[in-house]
């Protein structure tokens, strides 16, 4: 698989793939590479663990002849440039006619975008407020959803759905993956409903759905939807009181001085055996000592979600340097593989 994308949809869905076996080589251009490089060196690292590293200077003959030549043995080749580029580049006749080669590219409107949205430029802010997340969240989400979810799950979707397809008649197709339209998916219970549809109570707003700020600053999620639910939160808080009221949006305040009085530790002790959908709220650190997510990481770096291959058989290669694996992927590519020119 040749990796041409950069920053985080591409190298995420790469890395989903690797995880799932994918020979995965990341190609780059000489300078900078990977913008992810300087703008977050622990990103960088964990997004691209497993992968090898080529620089080709894609803009000079030999750069370009030598993407060909990889391309004729790849399975799947990954790009996030703006539309056309792959087109100035020459590989204008593998879009036409991919053969069983599955290109997949990623944009923030989409290769067939009417109008001018095809070639605007654009971030995963501007994705999500165009699909309508940002409303529906009430602000700017703080993980990137567009990047994430429409672009690099769309994409490892649209790989794997075409590579299947590949095996049924042998030939390969470009997959088009916009992250703004894809960034819809997230609302899609939502868009089915009636302009004079209750309001939402998943906003936090409810004391049965809410996070509550705990004793020395951590924090406890309560998910207690259900009526059984909240009954055993009542229960085990002794507020027998509140059994009613569970969506009763002036009842939050006490139920916020209640979670005041202990801390994240105290509660989470207090309710486990409540069984009432509450958890903690941990922080990113926290993770890798956390007894849930034990087999999340290889090494420092977290995995992929798929748990189709065991932690201890992930590639653990770290994320390259710029380059390092320019000759020994040429000569293996182009020499071992059958088909290469």
């Amino acid at each position: 698989m040749l990796d041409l994308s950069r920053l985080l949809p591409g190298p995420y869905a790469s890395l989903v793939l690797s995880d799932l076996g994918a020979d995965v080589v990341k190609v780059e251009d000489p300078d900078p590479g990977d913008y992810l490089r300087e703008i977050s060196p622990g990103m960088f690292a964990a997004l691209n663990r497993g992968k090898r590293s080529v620089v080709l200077d894609l803009k000079t003959a030999e750069g370009a002849r030598d993407l060909r030549r990889l391309c004729s043995v790849a399975d799947v080749v990954v790009e996030s440039f703006r539309p056309g580029v792959l087109e100035r580049l020459g590989l204008a006749d593998l879009l036409r006619d991919p053969g069983r080669l599955v290109i997949c590219r990623i944009s923030g409107f989409g290769q067939a975008a009417a109008g001018p949205w095809r070639d605007r430029a654009g971030h995963d802010i501007g994705y999500v407020a165009l699909a309508g997340v940002i409303a529906r969240n009430g602000g700017v989400p703080a993980v990137q959803l567009g990047d994430l979810f429409a672009g690099a799950h769309g994409a490892v979707i649209g790989v794997l759905a075409a590579l299947v397809e590949r095996g049924r008649t042998g030939v390969g197709r470009v997959v088009d993956v916009s992250m703004a339209q894809g960034s819809t998916g997230l609302l899609l219970p939502h868009l089915g409903e009636l302009p004079d549809a209750p309001e939402n109570t998943l906003d936090g707003s409810r004391p049965c759905y809410r996070v509550y700020a705990c004793k020395g600053g951590g924090a406890y999620a309560l998910g207690a939807l259900e009526p059984k639910f909240w009954q055993r939160f009542c229960q085990a808080v002794g507020r027998p009181e509140w059994v009613d009221r569970g969506f009763d949006a002036s009842l939050a305040p006490e139920v916020d001085a209640l979670f005041a009085t202990r801390s994240r530790e105290e509660w989470e002790s207090a309710l486990r055996s409540a069984d009432c959908c509450g958890e903690p709220v941990l922080t990113p650190s926290e993770l890798r000592t956390h007894p849930l997510f034990a087999d999340a990481f290889v090494g420092e770096l977290p995995r992929t979600f798929p748990a189709l291959v065991a932690t201890a058989d992930l590639p653990r290669r770290p994320g390259p340097p710029l380059g390092q694996h320019t000759a020994e992927v040429l000569r293996e590519w182009t020499a071992t593989r059958p088909g290469a020119s």
